[in-house]
């Protein structure tokens, strides 16, 4: 996402942009990421340069928020799409102040809130897949003896 030109002649994106108390110069979307993008969110645009646009003109325009106030890993943006995202520190780069510049690594994207009601409490959201995984690897362990 660095150093992308916009459309008027000789003007640039921001060499990075201010989130949660990181400076973001990059967004990567892992392969899992794009595969619950296509899934889950199901628009036309479903490739890595539409995506990494997308979450770059989010952060840009402050349309992301954590999910818990304590929690730095899961977002919601516009208070409907649900992320789960890691940041990374950038190896030999700073910005004009020396401070260090780190990478958004998109992990997956949850869905939408408002068409799965779930994803409103996370914590018995995991809570209930956790446990129903285990009965499920509990039945088939039965099955097996």
């Amino acid at each position: 996402m660095r150093d992308k030109i916009m459309n008027r002649w000789s003007t640039y994106e921001p060499f990075y942009i201010q989130f949660n108390g990181f400076k973001i110069a990059d967004i990567v979307i892992t392969s899992h990421a794009l595969s619950r993008w296509t899934e889950r969110i199901g628009n036309e645009h479903s490739g890595i340069d539409y995506i990494c646009s997308y979450i770059w003109d989010v952060l840009k325009n402050e349309r992301m928020h954590p999910y818990y106030e304590k929690e730095k890993d899961v977002y919601l943006i516009d208070e409907d799409l649900v992320v789960v995202a890691e940041f990374m520190l950038l190896k030999d780069e700073i910005d004009i102040a020396g401070n260090p510049l780190y990478k958004m690594i998109i992990v997956t994207f949850l869905g939408k809130i408002s068409e799965d009601i779930q994803l409103r409490d996370l914590k018995a959201y995991y809570s209930w897949l956790r446990h129903s995984r285990r009965m499920t690897l509990v039945k088939h362990g039965r099955k097996r003896k």
